[in-house]
């Protein structure tokens, strides 16, 4: 059984704020019916200042689904570490793990865009000690004890209820993010299937004595769409797929790597590309029968009607999934 994943970004280039409102209330139904029907994990993310309404603030949202869900992770993937205050960070994941029973899974990563940095008035050239900080923070402050912070104590209460901590993975795909995670004991989740960095991170794991694990995605990790007629949804709603994709693109330099780059420019370069794929439930579950481990479902890309990512989550829980458990 593959592991199974919905991702909410909740980019609505053309929203209002009532229209908005609506598709954040249709996600966390969305998440609740995927929760009820045995769906892994729900994926979220953060960016900032967008014009197309990426969502900002990710923790936020999954309290949101944890309140209304009882089994299904939360995966923050990710968070742009030195954005945030360590000891605010910190108590805002114990809360979260208390409230979910540790359903919660973050994934650290310094980001791409100097825009968001300026935006929150961070200075980019120090990211990656403003990631380390950030890291060993996090990992002091939930133990609950005393410890220095900048010069002074602290003390972050309560702690959260996974031991030793929450789940906690570094996110990259730069050699410093590997022995970042390397150095801390802390598993590594690079961006795209690079084994070479895995066998760098394994490395610095040898060197600093340290254990850790690789959470790294497949060589195909197609973000899917369901439907009875791909060439019609890719006619309709293509468009939607190619607004996100192109924004995407649009932040990444030619040194970043991720699993769900794209390079298209039209909505027929799209659809031979791969990244973002519509099929059919049979479709679908030969898929899974080739081999395919992870199943990420992403029903509201780049501004999808709701009615449409209804469709697509449905046909996914009632024709796919029943018949990948037989």
């Amino acid at each position: 059984m593959p592991v199974t994943v919905v991702r909410f970004n909740l980019v609505d280039p053309d929203a209002t704020p009532a229209s908005l409102s609506e598709r954040y209330k249709a996600a966390l139904e969305m998440a609740t019916y995927a929760d009820d029907r045995g769906i892994s994990t729900v994926q979220t993310e953060e960016h900032h200042g967008v014009g197309n309404n990426w969502l900002p603030s990710p923790f936020t949202f999954a309290g949101a689904v944890f309140g209304a869900t009882r089994r299904i992770a939360v995966t923050v993937s990710a968070i742009i570490g030195p954005l945030h205050d360590p000891l605010r960070l910190a108590e805002d994941i114990a809360v979260l793990d208390l409230l979910s029973g540790g359903r919660l899974v973050t994934v650290a990563g310094i980001g791409y865009r100097p825009e968001e940095y300026e935006a929150f008035g961070v200075d980019w050239k120090r990211r990656g000690k403003l990631q380390d900080e950030l890291l060993e923070t996090l990992l002091r402050a939930w133990t609950g004890e005393p410890f220095e912070f900048r010069g002074r104590t602290a003390r972050v209460t309560p702690r959260p209820f996974t031991q030793p901590h929450p789940m906690l993975l570094v996110g990259g795909s730069s050699q410093a993010a590997a022995r970042r995670a390397a150095r801390l004991g802390l598993p590594f989740f690079p961006s795209a299937h690079l084994p070479d960095l895995e066998a760098y991170y394994n490395e610095r794991l040898a060197e600093y004595g340290t254990e850790g694990w690789t959470m790294m995605p497949a060589a195909e990790t197609p973000l899917l769409h369901i439907a009875d007629d791909p060439d019609r949804t890719w006619a309709e709603h293509g468009e939607h797929f190619l607004h996100e994709a192109r924004t995407y693109a649009s932040w990444q330099s030619k040194d970043i790597r991720s699993a769900v780059k794209s390079a298209a420019t039209t909505v027929e370069e799209l659809r031979a590309e791969g990244v973002y794929r519509v099929l059919t439930p049979d479709e679908c579950v030969a898929y899974v029968r080739g081999g395919a481990a992870n199943l990420v479902l992403h029903p509201l890309s780049g501004g999808m009607p709701v009615d449409e990512g209804w469709r697509s989550l449905h046909h996914f829980c009632e024709n796919v999934l029943p018949r990948l458990k037989e």
